[in-house]
């Protein structure tokens, strides 16, 4: 039996480097949960068919929303899979392609993901900056609507998907 947090390595590799850091934000309202946690999605449906295409794996913001992975096909690597926003208000979207482009998303800095909305930097934010450079040369976003129009096709998609589950 593995110790690690996950059997998604750059999660793993998240989970370290949180933890490394303490209780400190480093993307505003985002925190690792524990990988594959009950976030509530039975009140969507109790459909199998629905509750397991979704991996549960982050707290989106400080209200309850969260993050997950969404199965939207079989392959093998969990971080190339789109990433759901599961809203506590009731909003279900794709806001990244894969990990990696969450990974970059975060470092914007506020629950929303709009720099216009960044007040000030969380604790942490700095450092979280660097790791993601160190460990995937990934440096923030310089064009995030071109990142986010990146999504729409996964996020196409998965309403429709939605729609196929009774979900509107």
């Amino acid at each position: 039996m593995s110790d690690a947090y996950s059997p998604v390595p750059e999660l793993n590799r998240l989970k370290a480097f949180q933890d490394r850091i303490g209780r400190f934000y480093y993307s505003d309202g985002f925190e690792l949960i524990d990988y594959g946690a009950d976030v509530g999605l039975a009140t969507w449906s109790e459909d199998p068919g629905f509750t397991s295409r979704f991996i549960p794996f982050a707290q989106a913001t400080g209200s309850g929303s969260s993050y997950a992975f969404w199965r939207c096909d079989d392959r093998a690597d969990l971080a190339a899979l789109p990433v759901a926003f599961i809203g506590d208000e009731g909003d279900l979207f794709i806001v990244a392609q894969h990990l990696r482009e969450l990974f970059q998303l975060l470092t914007i800095d506020n629950e929303m993901l709009e720099p216009d909305f960044v007040e000030r930097h969380s604790d942490a934010h700095d450092e979280y900056v660097a790791w993601l450079d160190q460990t995937f040369g990934l440096r923030p976003p310089q064009d995030v609507p071109a990142l986010r129009a990146a999504s729409k096709e996964d996020d196409r998609r998965f309403q429709e998907w939605l729609k196929q589950m009774g979900i509107e």
